[in-house]
C-alpha cells in the first residue's frame, strides 16, 4: 500500500485501491486540477521480463486507453488521459462506484434471467458500439463488468483489445484472455486473429455462468476446459428460462453462424422488458423439402425429418399449411433397424406412477402398451417407416415416438459409430450440442440434443432412447426451430415425464 497518497503526473492523488488484475491495479485517485474523482490504472511489470517484452506491456496500455477512448457510448468506460509515472504508463479513467459481475455471482450466485438479460444488453451494446468502432474487446468476462451504484453498467478493461488496421501485438501460439471465456475459433489452429464473433461466444459465456452459476465448460484443468470449449457441448441450461435461446445463439461453435451483437441486444432486451424473445418469423407459409434428421439405433442415420424442417404450403382452405413431402414427390428412405437378439428372458420397463397430464395435453397410444402425452391440436402424420408422428399447427414443430423390437440397448454408442458418417453427412451443418448416457425410470438410456440447418432456418432437435430388459427400444424425439427452442423444449419433457407402458 505504499503507493496510497502518491501523485501521479503532479495531478492525480491516490486515494483507494479498488481493484487489482492481471496487468494491472486501479486507483480511485482526487483529479486535484479539476476537483473530480477518477480512477487511474497502473500497469504491472512482472520482473525477469525482457526488453521487447517490457514495451509489449507498454504498448498494449497505450492501446487499451486508444481502443476505449473511440468508442463513445454509455455501456463503455470512459478514458480521460494517459500518463507517464516513473516510465509507466497509467491510464486515467471515469470513477464509477460499483462491484463486478463476477462479485456479485460469488456473494449472491446466479441472477435471475430478467436481471441477467438487463445487464447483457446493456454489455452487447457496447460490443455492438466497440464493433463499429473497428475494436474487439477480447476479455468479456464478468470480471470486466462493472455494475454502478447508481444503476449503469459498464464494460471495462480493453487492456488487450484490438483495433482494426493495427499490428498484433501476440506472438504465433501465444493466446490472451481468460481461457473460460475464449471462443472455440481462437483454440483452434489456423485462425490467426479473431473476429467479433469471438466476443459473442463470451458474452454467452458470461450470461450462461450468470444464470446457471457455472461456467458452461467448467473442468479441472485449462487444458481440459480449452479442450471442451473447442469440441465438446456445454451443459444444458436449467435456469435460464426465456434467457435460453439468446444464449444458445451466442453459444454456436462455428463463428459464421453464431448470433452477432444487434440482434443479442434486440432479443436481450426483450427478455429484460417483456420475458421473453421474439425472433422474426415469416408472414405467409412456405413450401421447401425438408432436411434429413440424425441417425437411430440401428440405422437412423438416414431418415428425413419431414415434418421437423417445415414444408409448409400456402393453403386456400381455412386449416392453414399442409405437410408436404419433398417437392420431386419421392417418399423419405428410412433404414430399417437391425435386429440383435434379446439377452435373456424378462419384460419390458416396470410400470411407475406417471405424473398427472399437463393442462392441455392428451394421451395417444405409440404402440403396443405404450402411449405418450402430446398437446391439444397437434395433428397425426402417418411415417412410412411405422413411427407415430404429431405436428404442431404451424408444420413446423413435431413429435416423433417409435418402438422397436431388439433394437439393442447402448443407443449412446451407436450414436458415437454413425455420428461422422452418417449424421453428419445427412444434416447440413450438424453440431451436437449433447450426447450422453443417462436413465429413463431406473433403466439406461441416451440423450441426444443437436442442431442443423433446415432449408430456410436452423433446426434443434432432442431424442432420448432407453430400452426395456427384453431388449425393445424405445424412443422419444422433438425437432423445433431453434429460435424458439425455448417455447417447444417443455412438449419433449412432458412428452417424457408422462410415458405410459400398459401390461
Amino acid at each position: 500500500m505504499s503507493d496510497l497518497g502518491r501523485l501521479i503526473a503532479g495531478r492525480y492523488r491516490l486515494a483507494e485501491r479498488v481493484g487489482r488484475g492481471g496487468m494491472g491495479t486501479v486507483w480511485r485517485a482526487e483529479d486535484e486540477l479539476l476537483g473530480r474523482h477518477v480512477a487511474v490504472k497502473k500497469l504491472h511489470v512482472p520482473p525477469h521480463l525482457q526488453d521487447d517484452e517490457i514495451q509489449t506491456l507498454y504498448e498494449r496500455t497505450r492501446r487499451e486507453a486508444r481502443s476505449a477512448a473511440r468508442i463513445a457510448h454509455p455501456h463503455v468506460i470512459v478514458v480521460h488521459d494517459v500518463v507517464d509515472d516513473e516510465g509507466l504508463p497509467c491510464i486515467v479513467m471515469e470513477y464509477i462506484p460499483s462491484v463486478t459481475l463476477s462479485d456479485v455471482l460469488k456473494r449472491k450466485g446466479p441472477l435471475p434471467p430478467g436481471e441477467a438479460a438487463r445487464i447483457g444488453r446493456s454489455m452487447a451494446a457496447a460490443l455492438r458500439a466497440a464493433h463499429d468502432a473497428g475494436v474487439l474487446h477480447r476479455d468479456v468476462k464478468p470480471a470486466n463488468v462493472l455494475l454502478g451504484h447508481d444503476g449503469r453498467i459498464v464494460l471495462t478493461d480493453f487492456g488487450i483489445a484490438v483495433e482494426s488496421g493495427t499490428p498484433s501485438l501476440t506472438r504465433t501460439g501465444e493466446l490472451v484472455g481468460s481461457i473460460q471465456y475464449l471462443a472455440p475459433e481462437r483454440l483452434r489452429p489456423g485462425i490467426a486473429e479473431p473476429g467479433p464473433a469471438c466476443d459473442l461466444w463470451s458474452l454467452g459465456a458470461t450470461l450462461y455462468q450468470a444464470v446457471e452459476g457455472r461456467h458452461p465448460f467448467q473442468r479441472d484443468t485449462a487444458i481440459e476446459m480449452a479442450y471442451a470449449i473447442a469440441v465438446d457441448a456445454y451443459e444444458p441450461l436449467r435456469e435460464a428460462g426465456d434467457l435460453a435461446s439468446v444464449i444458445e445463439g451466442l453459444l454456436v461453435k462455428e463463428p459464421g453462424r453464431r448470433m452477432d451483437a444487434h440482434e443479442a441486444e434486440r432479443l436481450l432486451g426483450q427478455v429484460a422488458v417483456t420475458g421473453t424473445a421474439s425472433v422474426d418469423l415469416p408472414t405467409r407459409p412456405e413450401r421447401a423439402a425438408a432436411p434429413a434428421a440424425p441417425a437411430r439405433a440401428g440405422g437412423r442415420g438416414r431418415r428425413v425429418a419431414l415434418w421437423c424442417a417445415a414444408a409448409v404450403a400456402a393453403a386456400a382452405t381455412a386449416t392453414g399449411g399442409v405437410l408436404l413431402w419433398p417437392e420431386d414427390g419421392t417418399a423419405p428412405k428410412v433404414a430399417r433397424p437391425t435386429a440383435a437378439k434379446p439377452s435373456g428372458h424378462s419384460s419390458s420397463p416396470t410400470p411407475s406412477p406417471p405424473p398427472p397430464l399437463p393442462a392441455g395435453y392428451h394421451l395417444k397410444k405409440a404402440g403396443q402398451g405404450f402411449s405418450v402425452p402430446i398437446p391439444d391440436g397437434w395433428r397425426p402424420k402417418d411415417m412410412p417407416s411405422g413411427e407415430i408422428a404429431y405436428l404442431d399447427p404451424t408444420g413446423r414443430v413435431g413429435v416423433r415416438v417409435n418402438v422397436v423390437e431388439f433394437a439393442g440397448s447402448d443407443p449412446v454408442q451407436h450414436w458415437h459409430d454413425t455420428e461422422e458418417a452418417q449424421t453428419r453427412r445427412d444434416n447440413r451443418n450438424y453440431e451436437r450440442v449433447r450426447m450422453a448416457p443417462t436413465t429413463f425410470r431406473g433403466r439406461p438410456a441416451g440423450y441426444w440434443e443437436f442442431t442443423f440447418d433446415g432449408t430456410l432456418r436452423e433446426y434443434r432437435a432432442v431424442e432420448l432412447a432407453f430400452s426395456g430388459a427384453d431388449g425393445t427400444q424405445y424412443v422419444v424425439y422433438l425437432c423445433a426451430p431453434n429460435a424458439q427452442w425455448h417455447e417447444y423444449r417443455p412438449v419433449f419433457d412432458n412428452a417424457v415425464k408422462g410415458i405410459r407402458f400398459r401390461e
